[in-house]
């Protein structure tokens, strides 16, 4: 059975060699965050000794293709099958009377500070924020639940802001903001790969529970539990959680902050949230993400793989694979992979990708000899397979991501498409080199 919880898939990954565990004291600000990303937020590390707490705190769990998928007990091959089937077929939570998550609860005066480290990232930010939180909301007619990661800079005492960039999340915000009312949160920290990765599902396109599609993941209902002082469900196993409401007509400068694509964001008037209580679990474990890592961003890579496979597949229904690079920041880049049957099958995919995701600025399409995940590989085909004036087609002035840095000198972008496909009735040519046999170097040493 799948880990649940994230002390669970901790245990799991120690007793494998594959958890590093750090005993030296760090420093929230700004030393525990370099030590991640020594890694890049590949490599799951557990700090012991976190400077002014007591609490312990993780970070990395998600930055892996292969611990991800370890994590959902499938080999990595399965991933993006597996999340398109959990969309497909989710499976509801379990409502309990309480959980672990309440075994210790937090109301009244207090000050976030006080109670789990707030790491600070990166040299210019404009403070110490909670990055790996999970909000959970309901929709308006209170009967589906979404989850997304959003940043919250911590402002002092019980309050924070939000940054929010789903226009869904911001259209029912504002809706509450003009009946003058709050709305009601809630942030899940310590859960395992699975809810987060169900949280990057996007909500425009399929307005599913994604706590259900989480359970769907990990191939089992999960058990939620309502929360003490807003009328939210939360995972009744996560390690701790932040009730709250954001607050009317009320905004704080937020940032600058180390962004997705490695840049400084700019600084502007963000919601703000009050926390009214939080819970947690005896020796709760608090987690984090370092920014701009692999752990922000492989997540929303593969269920954007995923719903590029669907898309694509409608138009150009050979196609055998989709990957997103994590050098392209997990949105800006595509490589495709088709069994070409026929001329124009290349193009076709990769004008397919551009309407399916408008962030995207760069498609490479290749036939299926090619390793989309090895980018030598990648690079190889557009070098032996591509004629520019005939190969590279590209769309000026469409729409892009408004967190992509050269997007925003124009607020458009230019896609580009290369067709690394090789013409049919051309095989004999483009035949890959190959050695009959298979040796062991050790047998020679």
């Amino acid at each position: 059975m799948n880990p649940v919880t994230m002390r669970a898939l901790l245990d799991d990954w120690e007793n494998r060699g594959l958890l590093y565990r750090i005993k030296k004291e760090v420093d929230p600000r700004y030393e525990l965050g370099a030590v991640v990303k020594t890694k890049n937020g590949k490599q799951p590390f557990l700090f012991e000794k976190v400077k002014g707490y007591q609490s312990a705190m993780a970070a990395g769990l998600g930055g892996d293709r292969k611990l991800v998928a370890d994590s959902l007990g499938i080999p990595s091959s399965q991933l993006i099958p597996k999340i398109i089937d959990s969309i497909i077929n989710p499976i509801p939570t379990i409502l309990k009377e309480t959980g672990p998550v309440q075994e210790n609860l937090v109301t009244g005066d207090f000050d976030l500070a006080d109670l789990f480290p707030i790491p600070s990232f990166h040299a210019e930010d404009s403070g110490a924020y909670y990055v790996s939180g999970i909000l959970v909301v309901k929709d308006l007619s209170g009967k589906k639940r979404y989850t997304s990661i959003r940043r919250m800079q911590y402002l002092g005492g019980n309050r924070t802001n939000i940054l929010i960039t789903s226009p869904e999340l911001l259209d029912q915000y504002s809706y509450y903001e003009k009946l003058g009312e709050s709305m009601e949160v809630a942030v899940m920290f310590g859960v395992v790969p699975a809810i987060v990765l169900s949280s990057q599902i996007s909500t425009h396109l399929y307005h599913t529970d994604k706590l259900n599609v989480a359970g769907a993941l990990l191939g089992q209902s999960l058990d939620v539990v309502r929360c003490k002082t807003v009328d939210l469900e939360v995972l009744a196993e996560a390690e701790i959680v932040f009730e709250g409401r954001m607050l009317p007509h009320e905004r704080e400068m937020e940032g600058p902050f180390g962004e997705l694509a490695g840049y400084y964001g700019f600084r502007s008037p963000q919601p703000v949230v009050e926390i009214s209580a939080v819970t947690y679990r005896n020796n709760a474990i608090n987690q984090t993400i370092f920014p701009s890592s692999y752990e922000e961003r492989l997540p929303m890579a593969l269920v954007r793989e995923a719903t590029l496979l669907s898309t694509v597949r409608q138009v150009v229904p050979n196609i055998k694979g989709v990957h997103i690079p994590m050098g392209g920041v997990a949105r800006y880049h595509a490589v495709i992979q088709i069994e070409k049957k026929s001329e124009g099958d290349g193009k076709q995919a990769a004008l397919a990708a551009f309407a399916s995701d408008k962030d995207l600025k760069h498609v490479v399409v290749v036939n299926d000899d090619v390793d989309i995940f090895d980018p030598e590989d990648v690079e190889w085909a557009i070098a032996t397979r591509v004629q520019a004036g005939s190969d590279i087609f590209i769309v000026q002035g469409a729409k892009g991501s408004p967190l992509e840095s050269s997007h925003n000198l124009r607020g458009v972008s230019d896609k580009m498409g290369i067709d690394a496909t090789y013409t049919l009735g051309q095989e004999e040519m483009f035949r890959r080199t190959s050695v009959p046999i298979r040796v062991n170097l050790e047998d020679y040493l």
